[in-house]
Order: C-alpha cells, then sequence, then structure tokens
C-alpha cells in the first residue's frame, strides 16, 4: 500500500519542513509513504475565504484518483490514540488498498463539496493547529504507528 500525505501550500516554516523531512526518512523503512504539495493559490489574498477553498477544493479533486482512500484531516473527525490509529491503519492495510491518501486543508478548512465527497475524517486533536504544523503532527503519528505495529521501542506507554 502507498500513503499520500496531499497538502495545500508550501511549508514555510523551516523547523516544520525539517520535521517533516526527518519523519519521511524514517518512513522509507517501513511504507510508501509520499508527500504531496498542491501550490498556493494564485492572488489568494484578492479571494474571500469561501472562494479560496472553492478554489482548492477543484486542486484537491485534481490531485486524487479514483483507486484512492481519501481521508480528511479535519478537527471534526474521528480522533484516535497513537495505539488506536495503528490498528487502524493495519485495517487499511488488512483490506489490501493500493493507495491511502491523507489530505490537510488549507487555512481556512476544506470547502463544503471535499466534505460531501469524503466523509471519512480524523482528527490529530480537538485542540486546533496551524494546517502546517499539522503536517509534521501527523507524520509522526504515522512513523509511531508502523514502530508500534512492528513492536519497535519508540512508543512509550
Amino acid at each position: 500500500m502507498n500513503i499520500k500525505l496531499l497538502v495545500v501550500g508550501k511549508t514555510v516554516k523551516g523547523f516544520i519542513s525539517e520535521g517533516v523531512e526527518e519523519y519521511l526518512k524514517r518512513l522509507q523503512h517501513y511504507v510508501n509513504f509520499s508527500l504531496e504539495v498542491i501550490p498556493d493559490i494564485k492572488n489568494s489574498s484578492a479571494l474571500s475565504p469561501l472562494q479560496l477553498k472553492e478554489k482548492e477544493a477543484e486542486m484537491i479533486i485534481k490531485h486524487i484518483s479514483q483507486e484512492d482512500n481519501v481521508i480528511l484531516l479535519d478537527e471534526h473527525g474521528k480522533e484516535f490514540s497513537s495505539k488506536d490509529f495503528a490498528s487502524f491503519l493495519q485495517q487499511k492495510m488488512n483490506l489490501s488498498l493500493k493507495s491511502l491518501v491523507f489530505v490537510v486543508g488549507g487555512a481556512y478548512g476544506f470547502d463544503e463539496s471535499i466534505k460531501q465527497k469524503f466523509n471519512s475524517k480524523i482528527s490529530i486533536s480537538k485542540m486546533t493547529f496551524s494546517h502546517q504544523m499539522i503536517r509534521l503532527l501527523f507524520v509522526e503519528q504515522v512513523y509511531r504507528a508502523f514502530t508500534i505495529l512492528k513492536n519497535e521501542p519508540y512508543h512509550n506507554e
């Protein structure tokens, strides 16, 4: 199975980029994991938040194929403990899915069209994080999940 993290806009903070890169390297040992960045919408400052979300939705759809199993990272999604998230990933792998795609929306979240089309949602936390910080938190949790599944000592309880 391939796992992809699809994000809107480039990461502008160096410390976030460095952290994401570190976990992407670590994940290579376990799974074919990729990070795909949808370019920032041009002239976004001239758009309302609703218009911006609509444009981002159009771009997100273009980066998703028919065989992708899509899960939105959304604050209203299902929450997991790290062990439960590891079990969730194992269940997805057991289904022999070709591709599992997790999507992080832009600064204003997802357009309603995306939420209706892809109704599978998970939440990293009840707290609100920047759409850029979520990238680092998520790739770390995927790495943690694989170490849990392999009974490696990274996760402590």
